[in-house]
């Protein structure tokens, strides 16, 4: 058991080593503008020489969605039925609701990028910097009762 763990640890980092030795060096010019894990979407931007004229650059934008296949209308129940709509707005992906301090005039305020934070944001598969919970029927000595359960427990639990 211990050498077969042995071999997975040295096949992952032989791996990592690879993969980092296989990216170009002009990949640190590539930007993260958006990683919303809640909806799935990472969004980069780099610049990029232009196919017209060699010596000007372009912005690139690249999107990148994972759609997730069995995932449910509501996320924390599992009997609701699967989710065939998925949207997509940049606007709201792009938003930047965290406050962020400032300083103006010798006083230091708080603020925030957009307006419409308080508004709440669908999710396609668990954010697991979140707890999200549910309850599920259990049978004990003849008695049924509704007991709640952690979807995600590494984020509702400390360690």
């Amino acid at each position: 058991m211990k050498s077969s763990l042995l071999l997975c640890v040295a096949l992952a980092v032989s791996l990592a080593f690879v993969l980092v030795a296989g990216y170009p060096e002009d990949s640190e010019d590539e930007y993260v503008l958006v990683n919303n894990k809640c909806q799935c979407v990472t969004v980069t931007s780099k610049f990029v020489p232009s196919k017209e004229n060699p010596d000007e650059e372009i912005l690139e934008r690249n999107i990148r969605i994972l759609v997730p296949l069995k995932a449910r209308e509501n996320i924390s129940d599992p009997l609701s039925p699967l989710r065939t709509t998925f949207v997509y707005r940049m606007t709201e992906l792009c938003k930047k609701c965290d406050p962020v301090e400032i300083e103006l005039g010798g006083e230091i305020y708080q603020a925030q990028q957009s307006t419409s934070c308080n508004e709440h944001e669908t999710c396609y598969t668990y954010n697991r910097d979140k707890c999200y919970t549910t309850t599920f029927p259990f049978y004990y000595h003849g008695e049924l009762k509704q007991v709640p359960a952690a979807l995600t427990p590494t984020s509702c639990y400390a360690d």
